[in-house]
């Protein structure tokens, strides 16, 4: 009998040490399940679970002490803040339009105990000023990924991106690829592009192009194709016969607008009410639009006159000539040395003229001339001792670009 119980006593025992150990593991498993479920919401390389958080933008004639002020930080705090800030960041430079993020105190006194303002969206600057004051720059990670993008023009090509879904931002650095070899202004319907190129993500967001890798454009049936490579540790754009896509002069002095006068030497013109010759090329934009230099030079007049209005003239060698006529602004001097696409002026409507555009001259040996109809010779082509590797480079984007299909945005 004294056996039954003993026996009975044990495996109670037994029984309940094995409740206990499930109820044990059951609760190990709930606390691990819950640790993997917490993820602490970390930016900046901090937690800001630990803080009241207030995200907001700088707004006109905000400063930091109008904001910190706000969030319980003493006049004298923040005066020696900006002091202290001076060596890592001018409080100065702060700028409406950018965002900020403030991080308090969870308790009644809210205080902040950091001020994170966000230069751009890469860099931003810490100020911990929760103990003793500490400044510093951040970075936030970013991303580059190659995408892919096409498109048939039915407009402009910045249209036809965004139709596409496609940055805008990529027309500029397309029409910066082709500036030497294809007049943006002449892009008639029909035109057509394929596009490699290089975008930049931080947190999954895009926040610019980085760099056109490649791409073809074909202009009035005729492709010109563009591929990057770096030689000697410089990077450029070389065509399919390895020949560089830069010249002496640029298609034309803006970046974008529109044709609306060409070359002619006769034309009726819209003050005089009568036939002359137009020996230039006028591009209308708005005004203000940045005016280029279209080559390397020494600026021979800056000037006005009655007819030109502000006008640039720039001497560029022996041979060659050219005049921007009716600026709203003028930046270049006399005896100014310019390099290409530096910026010269702002398109205006000053002197004779209708509306906001520039006038663009070129003379060719004192005559002028229809500079769309010079065919100016390449800069240095690839070098022979990076001719194989340029090879290599160029067939794996040709070939990209073939399986492009058009129209269509590839990732």
């Amino acid at each position: 009998m004294r056996t039954f119980y003993s026996s009975t006593i044990f495996l109670l025992a037994l029984l309940l040490f094995s409740c206990g150990n499930n109820s044990i593991d059951e609760n190990s498993e709930l606390n691990e399940e819950a640790s993997e479920v917490y993820k602490p919401t970390m930016e900046y390389g901090l937690n800001l679970d630990s803080f009241i958080v207030h995200k907001n933008i700088i707004k006109p004639n905000e400063f930091l002490a109008n904001i910190l002020l706000k969030h319980h930080v003493p006049y004298p705090e923040i005066d020696k803040l900006a002091k202290a800030s001076a060596t890592v960041f001018d409080v100065k430079r702060i700028a409406s339009g950018k965002n900020y993020t403030i991080l308090c105190k969870k308790d009644s006194t809210e205080k902040a105990q950091y001020f994170i303002y966000e230069a751009n969206a890469i860099d931003y600057i810490v100020y911990d000023i929760s103990d003793s004051l500490i400044i510093y720059k951040g970075k936030r990670k970013v991303t580059t990924k190659i995408n892919t993008a096409s498109g048939v023009i039915k407009s402009s090509l910045y249209q036809t991106l965004d139709n596409a879904g496609v940055s805008t931002v990529l027309a500029i650095e397309m029409a910066d690829v082709f500036a030497w070899t294809i007049d943006f202004y002449r892009i008639q319907k029909g035109d057509w592009f394929k596009v490699v190129y290089e975008e930049k993500f931080v947190d999954g967001k895009s926040i610019g192009i980085r760099k056109v890798l490649a791409s073809n454009f074909n202009h009035y049936n005729k492709d010109f194709f563009a591929c990057h490579f770096i030689q000697d540790s410089i990077g450029d754009y070389f065509d399919h016969e390895a020949n560089s896509l830069r010249r002496a002069f640029l298609k034309s002095p803006l970046k974008f607008g529109r044709l609306t006068s060409g070359f002619t030497i006769r034309r009726f013109h819209p003050v005089q009410k009568r036939n002359k010759p137009h020996l230039g090329t006028d591009y209308a934009a708005p005004t203000g639009t940045p005016i280029m230099a279209t080559g390397d030079g020494v600026v021979i007049a800056s000037a006005y006159s009655k007819y030109n209005g502000n006008y640039v003239k720039i001497k560029h060698n022996s041979t060659y000539t050219t005049q921007y006529l009716h600026m709203s602004k003028r930046f270049a001097k006399v005896g100014q040395h310019v390099s290409q696409s530096d910026i010269i002026g702002n398109v205006g409507s000053t002197g004779l003229a209708t509306g906001p555009h520039v006038c663009y001259r070129f003379w060719k040996n004192g005559s002028q001339t229809n500079h769309l109809k010079e065919d100016f010779p390449p800069s240095e082509p690839v070098k022979p001792k990076h001719m194989k590797r340029f090879k290599t480079e160029f067939n794996k984007y040709k070939s990209q670009i073939d399986k492009i299909n058009l129209e269509k945005k590839a990732f």
